[in-house]
């Protein structure tokens, strides 16, 4: 699959200049990435070729201006050759999941959908999101289900982040299993013990609610009346309910938990880069998506400069890479 992944960038690095002097658009390449991986490049559309300069193997642009000129039979001819060369070697992973439609339905500030969003950037699913007013959650009304995460997936619907993973992991990856006794043990950690150590943090003080609610109000979906309700009334709502929590959980000091938490886990690595060894396992992804939303406010910049967990949090943060969201 690494073979495959530098062949499509060699390939879309080709293709990169554009005549206008635009950068290739990011659906474009993801849909040149999934046709490739598929076998069937060959069935990729000319028009979009003969739009690029394409460099031939000595390293001279072939230009391929009008409508598929040399430069577009060139480049498809070349790349077709090359994804049946690679093909018959390696069967891609991806071929078996490559969904048409999904569909987010999220609060921006929720670790659980950000954990749903970390494995979908990750493997570089194409998804779109529908941002859920949680005052009135009418965005979710048509369904049962009135918590998010709810993923849909070709009409499909999925929920609890957990099982959303394991679900879409599966399709991935239908011959494979997790990777043991400790990917198990730390995917649920996550669920059972940091994501409760995050509000008693990011809500510790009035200040750090406002910030927290800032961010929440400004990327969620508010009017402008809402918007400022939400933020004050919000914030005062969750510093209580951050002390009704940290009494739940038996946590006496906010910040000694999340940075006992981070040292946790940066334990558990043992010196590895990631717990899945060379390359991000599910509780790497777990546990990168719930600090993901805290990790540049207040209680996140603390616990990067307090603990050791930065160098792993920027190993994934560059893995991970950006976001596949589809923007609409």
């Amino acid at each position: 699959m690494k073979r495959l992944s530098a062949v499509v960038r060699a390939i879309e690095g080709g293709a990169a200049a554009i005549t206008s002097g635009r950068s290739t658009n990011t659906t474009q390449r993801r849909f040149l990435r999934a046709e490739l991986d598929s076998g069937s490049f060959s069935r990729v559309n000319s028009r979009w070729c003969s739009h690029h300069e394409i460099a031939n193997v000595s390293g001279h642009p072939i230009s391929s201006a009008g409508g598929g000129g040399y430069g577009s039979m060139f480049f498809s001819i070349s790349a077709a050759s090359l994804a049946e060369d690679i093909q018959a070697k390696e069967l891609p992973e991806s071929k078996k999941f490559l969904p048409n439609d999904v569909v987010l339905y999220q609060y921006e500030a929720c670790p659980f959908c950000n954990k749903v969003k970390a494995f979908l950037d990750y493997h570089d699913i194409p998804y779109k999101i529908v941002e859920v007013n949680p005052i009135n959650k009418k965005e979710i009304k048509w369904s049962d289900y009135k918590k998010v995460p709810i993923l849909m997936v070709d009409g499909e619907q999925m929920v609890d982040s957990s099982d959303i993973i394991d679900k879409l992991f599966r399709r991935i990856h239908p011959d494979s299993i997790l990777d043991g006794d400790e990917e198990r043990k730390w995917s649920g950690w996550v669920d059972s013990h940091l994501v409760h150590v995050l509000s008693p943090n990011i809500y510790r003080t009035t200040s750090e609610a406002l910030e927290s609610f800032d961010y929440i109000t400004t990327h969620g979906n508010f009017s402008l009346t809402e918007r400022i309700i939400a933020k004050y009334a919000g914030a005062a709502a969750m510093y209580f309910v951050s002390k009704k929590l940290k009494k739940k959980h038996n946590i006496t000091d906010e910040r000694a938990a999340l940075y006992e938490a981070a040292e946790t886990w940066v334990d558990a690595l043992k010196g590895r880069e990631y717990l899945g060894g060379s390359k991000p396992n599910l509780a790497d992804l777990a546990v990168f998506g719930v600090l993901r939303p805290i990790r540049y406010l207040k209680s996140g910049r603390d616990m990067v400069e307090h603990t050791r967990i930065g160098e792993w949090y920027a190993r994934m943060e560059s893995t991970v890479g950006k976001s596949s969201r589809i923007i609409l």
